[in-house]
């Protein structure tokens, strides 16, 4: 039995509702991976739901330099890093720092450039945030944005956002930096009622698409969900077509699951049924 790989997880923790490391822990436990866990924040619930006066937000920046320093004397060794919502300018840059310090040769660097989604950034994020969340993206070996962070780092409008696979093939080659880094875009849609992703894949210099049947309601943290499946399954030693092409298929048949059982959109996916179906046979 080959040791685990180790995954050095940044994200937020939200305490109700299932988005960033609720959703990635247990994925990438299924899928054989240990993760190490750098919190960026804790929030009460995640922000799908509406905030009131009781509403619990604690930045935790100025502990990330901290437990970094702690890693460090522990001997901190990673197979792969992988990074989601990021709240600040400050937040952004400690992460740079983080893979400059603990990235080996084979280190998997995933970036997920949480910044926006129906076409409109963020609240938190300003230009200037989102300038400096491209130039951490282009610290990654793998980037997994939706439409509207792909045209946040193209420089695109929204409205210029592709229809079909030659149009969202091209934006696929330019975020790849020329092959620098493999891409995934969630979100695409190339026929009426379904809804995919499409991939850039480093290694083959290949483009796949990759599409599901669309259902009717929009639920928090499946990017997380499908990231963290994507990571999984290439720490595994899979292609990245074949990562992708699992992330959309189940995605989708958790969110066809949870509407079937007329459990509330707002808390996301339960996926936690389902994961067996990740575990290596």
């Amino acid at each position: 039995m080959r040791p685990a790989p180790e995954v050095a997880l940044i994200q937020d923790l939200s305490g109700f509702g299932r988005c960033s490391t609720t959703v990635a822990l247990p994925t990438l436990a299924a899928m054989g991976a240990r993760c190490e866990t750098l919190l960026t924040a804790y929030l009460s619930a995640h922000t799908g739901f509406p905030r009131s006066e009781h509403s619990v937000f604690l930045d935790l920046t100025d502990q990330m330099e901290r437990c970094c320093d702690h890693w460090a004397e522990l001997g901190a060794s990673f197979d792969a890093v992988y990074s989601g919502f990021l709240g600040s300018a400050r937040q952004i840059d400690l992460l740079r720092s983080f893979i400059h310090r603990f990235r080996r040769p084979d280190t998997l660097v995933l970036v997920d450039p949480v910044m926006g989604d129906d076409g409109r950034p963020y609240s938190t994020y300003t230009p200037d945030l989102c300038a400096r969340m491209g130039s951490l993206a282009e610290e990654a070996d793998l980037i997994t944005p939706n439409l509207t962070e792909a045209a946040i780092l193209l420089g695109e409008d929204y409205s210029a956002v592709p229809a079909d696979e030659a149009g969202m093939s091209r934006w696929l080659e330019r975020l790849s930096l020329d092959g620098k880094r493999s891409v995934v875009i969630t979100g695409v849609s190339l026929s009426p009622d379904q809804v995919g992703a499409g991939c850039w894949d480093r290694e083959s210099g290949r483009i796949s698409f990759f599409q599901a049947n669309s259902e009717p309601a929009h639920f928090s943290g499946t990017g997380d969900l499908f990231a963290s499946i994507l990571l999984g399954g290439m720490l595994r030693g899979e292609s990245l077509p074949v990562c992708t092409e699992r992330a959309v298929r189940f995605v989708q048949r958790c969110a066809a699951a949870t509407l079937a059982m007329g459990a509330p959109i707002s808390r996301g996916v339960q996926f936690e049924p389902m994961l067996h179906e990740l575990m290596e046979p």
